[in-house]
């Protein structure tokens, strides 16, 4: 068994691996990286391997808790999130040359598996570096130094790692670390749109034009489907009404929503349901998106509130998004209200003016 051979070998895989560590052009050893990183997550591989052995139900990213404590505590200690990404790549790789050169009897199912692991400790390290980047800096550091370059940089710089990473063909593309490129990618053009939005909205600038609903749904459940699909979460679009439509700037609108879908996205669980929805009441369009977040705990802060609290597991971001949303949709004089259902999810709900009916003159024309 893997886990058999891993203890067994510990103490070679654990002097090769820092052989490793310490022979590589990049990225630089950090102080403390050979002593304590190897062996610890040499430890988490073992126990993962053990259990993975056992009958009782795994799941397969059962590292993945114990890859992100142990990533964050690595990134508090001055390591970078390069080096930790390394460091658990020139352990796999150690064990594999290990156990080729004994010609030890591991199935391939257990290379999978082992593969699994450092594919999952990857992506749990390379999220929780951006959770951490984004949690030390203060507020007022962000707003001088500009928000949008800070976020933009580190969604960049995670893109650029997760696909180093999958260059060295240590892991495949289709696990956790080209999910973590994808979610990277979609979060960089989430923040140029953003940024954008906020541009125009400052500058007073619109540009409004009749657009029908239906189009104007489509082409965010377009993205959204991508949103949900990297983050394994089913989105539903309810049909809706071919003859509503509004008038309004298509690019500013369409932030002001996906934020909100990216928002509900964020914060349900993978397996869970978004759903996208509208509906005209009376002379007003009614856009509902509704998530599984688990509902929205008791707070006082205003979620709509720059740097405010955020819902959810995920803390990535600084929490602009939903400010940014309200301010597009005020300008467009409508408003953003949600409801709660505790222990289910939540509902956020734009309402806004529907667009005068056109006369059978106008449509010709």
């Amino acid at each position: 068994m893997l886990y058999e051979f891993v203890d067994l070998n510990r103490d070679t895989i654990i002097a090769r691996a820092r052989d490793r560590v310490r022979s590589r052009t990049w990225p630089s050893v950090a102080p403390g990286e050979v002593e304590h990183g190897v062996p610890v997550f040499l430890t988490q591989l073992s126990e993962t391997l053990r259990l993975q052995a056992t009958s009782a139900p795994f799941p397969p990213d059962a590292i993945g808790t114990a890859a992100a404590r142990h990533g964050g505590d690595l990134l508090r200690s001055g390591l970078t999130i390069s080096q930790v990404v390394h460091d658990y790549g020139d352990i796999c790789q150690t064990i594999t040359a290990i156990a080729v050169e004994q010609r030890a009897p591991i199935s391939v199912e257990e290379f999978h598996t082992l593969n699994r692991c450092l594919d999952t400790a990857i992506a749990e390290a390379v999220t929780e570096h951006a959770r951490l980047t984004a949690e030390t800096r203060s507020a007022d550091e962000i707003e001088r130094l500009g928000y949008a370059a800070h976020e933009l940089r580190d969604s960049l710089n995670t893109a650029i790692l997760a696909f180093h990473t999958l260059k060295r063909g240590a892991v495949a593309v289709n696990g956790s670390t080209g999910a973590i490129l994808g979610q990277s990618l979609m979060n960089l053009r989430e923040l140029i749109e953003r940024t954008l939005s906020q541009v125009r909205l400052e500058a007073g600038k619109q540009r409004r034009i009749r657009v029908p609903v239906v189009t104007f749904i489509d082409e965010i459940a377009a993205s959204g489907m991508l949103h949900a699909d990297y983050r394994q979460v089913r989105f539903t679009v309810e049909p809706m009404n071919p003859v509503l439509a509004i008038d309004a700037d298509p690019q500013l609108l369409t932030s002001a929503v996906m934020n909100l879908l990216h928002n509900a996205f964020k914060n349900t669980p993978a397996g869970g349901g978004v759903i996208l929805r509208t509906h005209p009441e009376q002379d007003r369009l009614i856009i509902e998106i509704e998530d599984e977040c688990g509902g929205i705990p008791p707070s006082k802060v205003d979620p709509f509130q720059v740097f405010g609290e955020r819902r959810g597991g995920d803390r990535s971001g600084l929490g602009l998004g939903l400010s940014i949303a309200r301010k597009a949709v005020r300008a467009h004089g409508g408003e953003i209200r949600i409801r709660n259902m505790p222990g289910v999810g939540c509902v956020f709900i734009i309402d806004l003016p529907l667009a005068a009916p056109q006369s059978a003159a106008q449509v010709v024309s």
